[in-house]
């Protein structure tokens, strides 16, 4: 069965557009409600959002949704996606969504969702919640003396508050480090600045006023250099640049040079492996990762496992062979000890914690290798399937051979735009960007 509504990540699009509506949210309530509605216990789901105008529609929409399929409602207002994985955990709950669209613009919005266990649902899973979708949900409806009940829950910024304090080592403080932080006018807005604060930082908070429109405006994990100029200017030790939904982040050292997801990844690696609470030998990361990253891994007897784009797929794999440290180079970064999804701030936390313990700066802690030269770019095409294309298949074919033992060559189709993405890597970087263009310049002129 085809997917209509879910993608690679929940539901997501325009707002109020194609499945992006009002009504479609309330139909998703009522269609994971009767979905998640097992046994006779009295049901729960716990509702997030992050600071979009749109969510304080999609909020009541879901909420009736899920009532009138008999779940009863925890409303928890503004929280970073993590913190609803784990309160659908600590709150014994049945499931869990996320109302974001991530790192995307105020005009688009999302529906992400956990299941009871805190881990992101099974493809089955979204397909039988699209069957009932499509089916007009009328066997969903309860009797009016089983509707569920909706209220809010006051204390669940602490609850995350205090989950995220507890990831960093008892003893390690935070004294004396200065540091910026650039919540994205995003989800992590209120939480980000008071977990560094309480653990002792001195916090520069960035992107904390969010007006329901600016999220992810020139601010956050995508668009870094704001907040590596304010590193610079207030001579602090670090930055941490989180998204909307504040499950990914990028870091920037005392010098505001950019620190992306693969150095991250190197850093808590390596350094768990040496206090021995690495699990499974290794890393699990995506092909967008560096070979650089790779090579450095394989080259200490670590393993790095590859799955395609999406940390879904990096949680599925990390489940499958026991691996506690996983991630992309975008900033997703996944610590099963702590989490079942990303967490950029207790991701950056973890940082922090090996920046404090070893003594040296940022910028000697975050230098874990160097990366191969990467090039990555995206081409619109024209034609259904231009990597079907005689052309283009041979200009494949012979960057193929040529980054044979010497790099990596990554071609990949948009699940949601007419577009092919392209990746090379290899040392000789004109190699590189010789065979990227080449594909490129065959997939946009294929007819």
């Amino acid at each position: 069965m085809s997917r209509k509504y879910f993608g690679t990540d929940g539901i997501r699009g325009r707002v109020n557009q194609n499945h992006m509506t009002p009504d479609v949210a309330m139909r998703v309530g009522l269609a994971a409600g009767r979905v998640f509605k097992r046994g006779d216990h009295v049901h729960r789901v716990v509702i997030g959002k992050d600071t979009r105008r749109s969510g304080y529609m999609y909020e009541p929409a879901l909420a009736a949704g899920f009532v009138a399929a008999g779940m009863d409602v925890v409303m928890v207002g503004p929280m970073p996606t993590p913190a609803i994985a784990m309160l659908v955990k600590s709150l014994r709950a049945d499931l869990g969504v996320m109302i974001s669209a991530s790192h995307n613009p105020h005009y688009d919005n999302g529906l992400k969702f956990f299941g009871p266990d805190g881990y992101k649902l099974s493809d089955d899973t979204e397909l039988e919640i699209e069957r009932l979708l499509d089916s007009g949900c009328n066997e969903v409806l309860v009797d009016s003396g089983a509707l569920g009940k909706a209220s809010r829950l006051e204390s669940a910024r602490g609850r995350y508050v205090e989950f995220a304090k507890a990831t960093v080592p008892s003893g390690v403080s935070l004294e004396g480090l200065k540091v910026v932080v650039d919540c994205a006018n995003g989800a992590a807005y209120k939480v980000a600045p008071d977990v560094l604060w309480e653990l002792g930082a001195d916090v520069v908070p960035m992107g904390v006023e969010p007006n329901g429109f600016n999220i992810n405006d020139q601010c956050g994990s995508t668009y870094p250099e704001a907040m590596c100029k304010r590193v610079v200017a207030e001579g602090a030790d670090l930055g941490i640049a989180l998204d909307g939904d504040a499950d990914r982040l990028i870091l920037c050292d005392e010098n505001g040079s950019i620190v992306d997801g693969d150095q991250i990844m190197a850093l808590i690696t390596r350094n768990w492996a040496s206090r021995g609470i690495l699990k499974g030998g290794g890393l699990v990361t995506t092909v967008m990762s560096n070979l650089g990253l790779e090579r450095l891994l394989t080259g200490e007897g670590l393993t790095l496992e590859r799955t395609k784009v999406g940390d879904r797929y990096v949680v599925e794999r990390m489940r499958e062979r026991g691996i506690n440290v996983g991630g992309e180079q975008s900033g997703h970064i996944v610590l099963s000890d702590f989490s079942t999804t990303g967490d950029g701030l207790v991701s950056g936390l973890q940082v922090i914690t090996e920046i404090v313990q070893s003594g040296v700066p940022a910028s000697v802690a975050c230098n874990q290798f160097d990366p191969v030269p990467q090039t990555l770019k995206s081409v619109r095409f024209n034609v259904e399937d231009p990597l079907a294309m005689p052309k283009v298949q041979q200009a494949i074919a012979d960057a193929e051979n040529e980054l044979n033992g010497v790099g990596r060559l990554v071609i990949r189709k948009s699940g949601t735009e007419p577009l092919v993405r392209v990746m090379a890597e290899g040392d000789d970087a004109d190699l590189v960007n010789k065979h990227v263009d080449n594909i490129c310049q065959e997939v946009e002129t294929a007819a």
